[in-house]
């Protein structure tokens, strides 16, 4: 039994010295470099320790500040919006007899679409002068709007693209936690009289808890994460509109220079979402267990 213990843990031992490599080395990196003022001298960079000085000041950036607003905004809206919407689809999908691959197909096809395409179609729909959807509004005796350009219709419209890019995601979760239901249940509940909308709430939501869980938080994470839409889409803009933390850690990375600064903001960003996820995990957990 020891051996086999020992065996065990030798084969795993490259898959964490990689993990380590890849993954821990680079964070601590981003954790030191994140106390210190970084300047470049002579192709060389050249660290001053600050502290806990960078961090003092995060709270007063007024474009992180609104960084953080857009990316909750962004987040709970789209991501709502596309579990809601897989979900749905996956329920009418696993009803479906005919057609069901054609169906699958279909909906997955955004998730298969590369950003850097997917930036360029809705942008082009998004065109105050020759856009399909001013040219819709236009046809029905509406007035054109500047999507991307006004301030109070930006964030939207990229909330849009988000949940037209990544409701298949959610889609095939939920999907394959739908097909994976026991039929046995619900077969025992029709014959005893339950209704749709009693299977629904009774049996088919709690079973489905965990999966619906798992989905959430990985749909937060990669909200929290959404990058390529906004530098394609609006570059932050008009304003701060559509500033979300992201695009704010790589204005300071990249185009300001600011590399310690970047780097107490990545950190404190990396643990504000740690934290949400294990406060999540730990509501759902304590949920199945009531269930």
């Amino acid at each position: 039994m020891k051996t086999d213990t020992v065996w065990r843990h030798l084969t795993l031992m490259p898959a964490i010295l990689l993990f380590a490599l890849l993954t821990i080395l680079p964070l601590a990196n981003l954790v030191a470099l994140s106390f210190n003022d970084v300047e470049w001298v002579n192709r060389e960079a050249v660290w001053e320790w600050v502290g806990f000085e960078i961090y003092a000041a995060l709270p007063e950036d007024n474009l992180l500040r609104a960084g953080v607003v857009n990316t909750l905004i962004f987040a709970i809206v789209a991501v709502a919006l596309q579990m809601l919407i897989g979900f749905v689809l996956a329920l009418l999908t696993t009803r479906v007899v005919r057609g069901r691959v054609f169906y699958r197909t279909v909906f997955i096809l955004p998730i298969l679409v590369p950003g850097i395409i997917i930036g360029a179609i809705w942008k082009l729909m998004y065109s105050y002068d020759f856009g399909v959807l001013n040219s819709l509004l236009m046809w029905l005796g509406l007035t054109p709007q500047d999507w991307l350009g006004d301030p109070d219709l930006a964030l939207l419209s990229v909330i849009i693209v988000d949940v037209w890019h990544w409701t298949p995601f959610c889609f095939l979760l939920l999907l394959a936690g739908l097909e994976s239901l026991p039929d046995d249940i619900f077969e025992a509940a029709r014959i005893d009289g339950a209704t749709g909308w009693q299977l629904l709430r009774h049996i088919t939501l709690p079973l489905m808890l965990p999966t619906i869980a798992v989905t959430f938080v990985f749909r937060m994470i990669l909200a929290f994460k959404v990058f390529d839409e906004i530098y394609l889409l609006t570059g932050g803009g008009p304003g701060t509109s559509t500033e979300v933390i992201s695009f704010t850690i790589y204005r300071r990375f990249f185009t300001e220079d600011q590399t310690g600064y970047g780097a107490a903001m990545s950190i404190a960003v990396i643990a504000v979402i740690a934290a949400m996820i294990v406060g999540a995990m730990r509501a759902t957990a304590g949920k199945g267990a009531k269930a």
